[in-house]
């Protein structure tokens, strides 16, 4: 028996407290993360925060996304000039926390109290069927 690596990278997502969207569907934050919805409910301007490098994240928004690996990499490298680039899940936690209209993915385990998690599809992290991964 060979044995497989697990990729069930269990990924929230977060938005500052100042922001009032809670709940999302799957379809919304696909859009949301393909830079397709540009704003909020309430007119501010989205903000995607992604990581410089996650396996989880990237799995998680090309499967959200329906995108290859390459096809993920190739919108990220095309769209730099709307993404907040950091290099860790506390960059990313930080940098939501201070600014109302960004969103960002992390590891459910990093989430603090400062965030708000926003359900997807009613879900919350750790739930099944929380996020596609």
């Amino acid at each position: 028996m060979t044995a497989v690596p697990c990729f069930a990278h269990h990924m929230a997502v977060v938005v500052s407290k100042q922001n009032n969207v809670s709940s999302l569907t799957s379809a919304q934050l696909g859009k949301i993360f393909r830079a397709e919805t540009k704003q909020w409910p309430d007119g501010t301007s989205i903000q995607l925060v992604l990581h410089v490098s996650s396996t989880g994240e990237a799995a998680t928004l090309e499967h959200l996304n329906k995108m290859s690996p390459q096809q993920w990499e190739t919108w990220v490298s095309e769209h730099r000039d709307l993404l907040k680039m950091v290099n860790s899940d506390d960059e990313v936690l930080t940098y939501v926390e201070n600014t109302p209209s960004a969103v960002g993915l992390v590891d459910v385990r990093s989430v603090n109290d400062h965030v708000t998690i926003v359900r997807v599809d009613g879900k919350v992290p750790m739930e099944d069927g929380y996020l596609p991964h």
